[in-house]
């Protein structure tokens, strides 16, 4: 008689996780769409210092990017991980503490911001007692990860875990080296570096926020997901392993196209140039590789609307990642910096290849953390990708149009040498552009908000028993 042996999975930790992924989308972009209308109605403001654009921007940010983000990184490498390496999650006390821990970050980000404590650096902005409590969970994070891959009863690291790996690593010591600061109060303290050192530390760290934390982190998510819910195997294995080393050698010396025709030296900026169009080739590789996985499989498209979000956020990460570039050419730089081209580029990378691919993920995963055989409603997924892709390029297009009329509007000289354009009727000309943008960013929402009810209806559904058996793996 032969026996059959079971892992049983630790998804407790993966289901809070995948519902505060969820909860934080609500929050994180109904901000959004706020300050976005308080662009449209400043008088929105209220006067009232802490809801001013100024403090609820930080927020916003915060909230899309470690909230959201954050806790659908933390759900889908415990996930996968476990599942690749076929094996429970190492320390499984440490791991619920990440996310209690990752919680009380995010609390304490929505207090403090909105009352103007901040350190004013982009994507940094936390103080410094928080800091410490993020490197606190960070570290316990590193090692639940890479204890399971020790423990892995597989020979094999598959390279989705190479991408969660580089991703936890490099985020630890960005966060650690631009965060190294002198404190003067529990509230308030200053950089530790000066000047241009400064913004050129800011934009080392700023620049690998995207290319680890939104980037490296979320192609680990895509090279497990896709394969998964197209039921095919990765199209080119060594094309990913190649992808990979390219991608964490060359990201890191991107940032400096932050700081063209800044006091930063002219040869570090054009590093920064040079770096980030070299970069194009193993963006697109990993793209390319991604789309290709569905070879054979493109009809499965046509009646799966979580393969649909899989699939057109790789689109929106080869657009935002052949636009990324472009835009770090010091001559295109000289028209799109300083304007909403910029925020446009941001976000087809943030809703459309970051938060899609999330909801693609979260579909996939969170019927089978409560055993149910599928969502409460596929009809609502599918309402769900269009109302996401309809507010993705409403979003972007405007901020297009917009970001290239203030660059042109600003450049524009007279023939005696003055500017023919004020600030000002630059900005009215830029309103239209911001009316598209709330609108595409409300349509974004609402999608969101189909999400959280059908999440809740599929979770509400689930039975202890299915719960139970759906951490069973044989």
């Amino acid at each position: 008689m032969s026996t059959t042996t079971t892992t049983a999975y630790d998804y407790k930790v993966v289901r809070q996780f995948a519902i505060m992924t969820v909860v934080w989308g609500i929050v994180g972009m109904g901000l959004g769409v706020f300050i976005a209308s308080q662009l449209v109605w400043p008088q929105l403001n209220f006067d009232l210092p802490w809801i001013s654009f100024g403090r609820l921007r930080p927020l916003h940010t915060n909230a899309v990017i470690f909230a959201f983000g954050g806790c659908a990184l933390f759900a889908t490498s415990y996930y996968t991980v476990q599942r690749t390496c076929q094996t429970a999650l190492f320390a499984p006390r440490l791991a619920a503490a990440t996310f209690w821990g990752w919680q009380l970050v995010i609390v304490l980000a929505a207090v403090s911001l909105p009352l103007g404590y901040t350190s004013s650096k982009e994507y940094a902005e936390l103080e410094w007692p928080i800091d410490l409590l993020i490197t606190a969970v960070w570290v316990g994070y590193a090692v639940v990860f890479f204890g399971t891959l020790m423990k892995r009863k597989t020979k094999h690291i598959y390279v989705g875990n190479w991408f969660y790996g580089a991703f936890i690593l490099t985020v630890a010591v960005l966060h650690i080296v631009n965060n190294l600061e002198v404190p003067v109060s529990l509230t308030k303290s200053y950089s530790l570096y000066s000047g241009a050192t400064d913004a050129m530390i800011q934009w080392w760290y700023g620049h690998n926020a995207v290319g680890f934390f939104l980037t490296a982190g979320f192609l680990g998510m895509m090279y497990y997901f896709v394969p998964k819910q197209a039921n095919r195997p990765v199209y080119s294995y060594r094309l990913s392993i190649v992808h990979f080393w390219a991608l964490i050698t060359l990201y890191i010396w991107a940032g400096p196209h932050h700081l063209h025709y800044t006091a930063l030296p002219d040869w570090a900026q054009s590093l920064g140039m040079v770096m980030s169009l070299v970069l194009l080739a193993p963006s697109w590789g990993g793209m390319i590789n991604g789309m290709m996985t569905l070879s054979g499989a493109w009809h499965k498209l046509r009646d799966d609307p979580i393969l649909r979000f899989l699939v057109v956020s790789l689109a929106f990460y080869g657009m935002s990642t052949f636009e990324g570039p472009m835009m770090a050419i010091k001559t295109v730089n000289a028209l799109s910096h300083y304007t909403d081209w910029t925020i446009g580029h941001v976000h087809a990378g943030a809703l459309g290849w970051v938060a899609m691919i999330s909801f693609g993920a979260l579909y996939h995963m969170i019927p089978k953390l409560w055993g149910r055989p599928q969502m409460y409603s596929m009809g609502l997924v599918n309402a769900h990708f269009w109302l996401a892709t309809i507010g993705t390029v409403l979003y972007i297009a405007s901020m297009w149009v917009s970001g290239i009329t203030q660059g042109l509007m600003w450049r524009a000289i007279n023939s005696d040498g003055t500017l023919t354009y004020s600030f000002v009727e630059a900005l009215q000309a830029s309103h239209p552009g911001f009316i598209v943008r709330m609108v595409g960013g409300a349509i974004f929402l609402i999608g969101v908000l189909l999400m959280a009810y059908n999440t809740w209806r599929t979770v509400r559904s689930a039975q202890p028993a299915e719960i139970a058996a759906a951490a069973q793996m044989a």
